[in-house]
This record gives structure tokens, C-alpha cells and sequence, in this order.
């Protein structure tokens, strides 16, 4: 009896833990996005661009939500066994959770559904020479995330054509990850460098590649906005 009584609690616990932070699917609060990621799952309806080696194969490492509401990704690649880094500002559009890249072609990517402390289902679509390419992430706070949120991964990918055949579970393979994770032990904490606004966001970016500097960005996000800066990123 008194198993079984744990087996409950211990199940209703697990269960609370899944559900205690609301899914947001609409008025994304971008300050709340920034922070260390993982990539998780990998989906496109042109598997080839997410095969080895292809262009749409990157690995998030970092999100900062810049004053303007544009974001700032920071990504690992990996071509022919060696890893690098990428970086670009998304600029936003008018449309909530929503922006614009050139990467490969022209994107537009949407947020489609997070909680913030847990995962982050992204969709983008590639416009490059004449054809359009459909890409969903789903990214965690994690290195992996649970069967639950892989399932809900997959209803998305099919309610936007992506069959469950091309799906590649970024678990599985090399993400890069020695170099993520040793870049974040790197600053044990917010960088203090402060960065005067810019006209010309690469400059800025590559700068903050440099220096690996997630603070100040000209509108510094506090640790009361942000639950997950760079140095306070979970680990497995």
C-alpha cells in the first residue's frame, strides 16, 4: 500500500512539474526567450537541407531579445567533422513572435509555441531561387526534453506537410555540443562590456561573437526578466 501510495505521489509530482509553466502560443514576451538552447528535433519538407552538411543544419546555442524586439541567434554547424560558429539578427515584422533573416535565401520565421523554461517550437519558411522550403526546431533548455513534447513536435510538423520520415532526432547525433557548452563555462557570469546602439547590427553582432558577451545588447534583459543567461543554462 504505502508503494503504491508513492508510485502516485510520485506520479502526480512528475505531472505537476510537466504543466507548472503555462504554453504560450500567442504575445511571446522575447525577453523571457533569451538564453541558452539546445536543438532537439529537426524537421523539413526538403530533407536534403537538413541532412549532413546541409544548410539548414545548425545547432542553437543562444536567443538574446535585442531592444527593438528583433533577435539575435548564435548557432554551431557542422561540415565534414568540424564545427563553427554562426551568427545573425532576425529582424522583426509586424506579425507577434515573427521575423525576418537572409540566411541561405530569404526566411521568415515564427514562434509557434513555448512555456520559456522548457522548450521552444520554431517554424521557419526558406525562399531561395525560386523554391520555398518549410523548417520546423524544436529547441530546449535541456539537452533533450521529454516524449511528451517530441509528440507535440510532430503534430506540428504534420499540420504544416512535414512527414514524421523527415524528422531527425538532433539527440542522436554530433550537435556540436563540447564547444556549446564550453563556451558558456567560459563567462561564469553577465559580461559588464557596454554596447552603445549601432546603426549596423553585424558590426555589432561579429563584436559579440568576439567577446562572448550576451548582457548589455543596449537594452540589457535583467536576471529577473531572463531565467536562463548564458552561464546559468541547465545542464543534463
Amino acid at each position: 500500500m504505502k508503494l503504491l501510495f508513492l508510485s502516485l505521489s510520485l506520479a502526480l509530482v512528475c505531472a505537476q512539474e510537466e504543466g507548472n509553466n503555462d504554453v504560450v502560443t500567442s504575445n511571446f514576451n522575447l525577453r523571457k526567450i533569451s538564453g541558452g538552447w539546445y536543438s532537439i528535433l529537426l524537421a523539413s519538407d526538403h530533407k536534403e537541407k537538413i541532412k549532413e552538411n546541409g544548410s539548414m543544419r545548425i545547432f542553437v546555442e543562444q536567443i538574446q531579445a535585442l531592444k527593438n524586439s528583433s533577435l539575435y541567434f548564435k548557432y554551431h554547424t557542422l561540415e565534414n567533422g568540424e564545427c563553427s560558429e554562426i551568427s545573425f539578427v532576425c529582424d522583426q515584422t509586424e506579425k507577434d513572435g515573427e521575423c525576418a533573416v537572409e540566411y541561405d535565401g530569404h526566411n521568415i520565421a515564427v514562434i509557434l509555441e513555448t512555456n520559456y523554461t522548457d522548450y521552444l517550437i520554431y517554424f521557419t519558411k526558406n525562399y531561395k531561387n525560386g523554391e520555398t522550403t518549410h523548417v520546423m526546431e524544436l529547441y530546449g533548455r535541456k539537452p533533450d526534453v521529454s516524449l511528451k513534447l517530441k509528440k507535440k513536435f510532430l503534430e506540428y510538423c504534420k499540420k504544416h506537410g512535414i512527414a514524421k520520415k523527415n524528422i531527425i532526432d538532433l539527440t542522436k547525433v554530433d550537435r556540436c555540443l563540447q564547444y556549446q557548452d564550453g563556451a558558456q563555462a567560459q563567462d561564469p557570469g553577465w559580461c559588464s562590456l557596454i554596447l552603445e546602439e549601432r546603426n549596423n547590427r553585424q558590426v555589432l553582432a561579429d563584436h559579440l561573437v568576439k567577446r562572448e558577451c550576451w548582457h548589455s545588447l543596449s537594452d540589457p534583459v535583467s536576471s529577473t526578466e531572463s531565467q536562463y543567461p548564458a552561464a546559468s543554462v541547465p545542464t543534463a
